[in-house]
């Protein structure tokens, strides 16, 4: 079974005065792909806090982990900053194909990389960006798990 979490980073979402729609239509949109999301979090912005939770999200797990928050212009929007110091390495692929989904996908900064078995992607904070953005790369997600995994695939 296809495994994933969703990370949602916002300060907001934090001290409870906004709602995590974001976080939410990720779990929607990775539960009608198929994939069990087995942990959903949240985490302040900035991007100590993003490797605090993506490092404890991602040991020992072989899945997917799905950032939604902090990948724009603003000062504390740090999401990718994070990511890149946990990640050992990038997937400058799926972050290309996320952002060209649509004319605002050219102001995220948001990066896709690897860690142990897991792959981290970053999604804008609007519930209708994060969802474009993943559903950019969701059909080549469980081909790119098995690789990461050395399963056997069709080539």
């Amino acid at each position: 079974m296809l495994q994933a979490k969703v990370l949602t980073v916002s300060d907001g979402v934090v001290a409870g005065t906004r709602e995590d729609a974001s976080g939410q239509a990720l779990v929607d949109q990775l539960t009608a792909a198929g994939f069990a999301v087995v942990d959903r979090q949240v985490t302040p912005d900035g991007a100590d806090a993003v490797v605090a939770a993506l490092t404890t999200l991602t040991d020992g797990f072989a899945g997917v982990v799905v950032t939604t928050g902090g990948t724009g212009f603003a000062p504390r929007d740090q999401t990718p900053e994070g990511t890149l110091a946990v990640v050992e390495r990038e997937a400058p692929g799926l972050a290309e194909a996320m952002r060209l989904v649509s004319p605002l996908g050219r102001l995220s900064r948001g990066v896709a990389g690897v860690r142990g078995l897991a792959i981290v992607l970053n999604t804008p904070g609007s519930p209708k960006g994060c969802v474009e953005q993943l559903g950019a790369v969701l059909d080549v997600l469980p081909h790119a798990l098995r690789l990461l995994h050395d399963a056997p695939t069709s080539h």
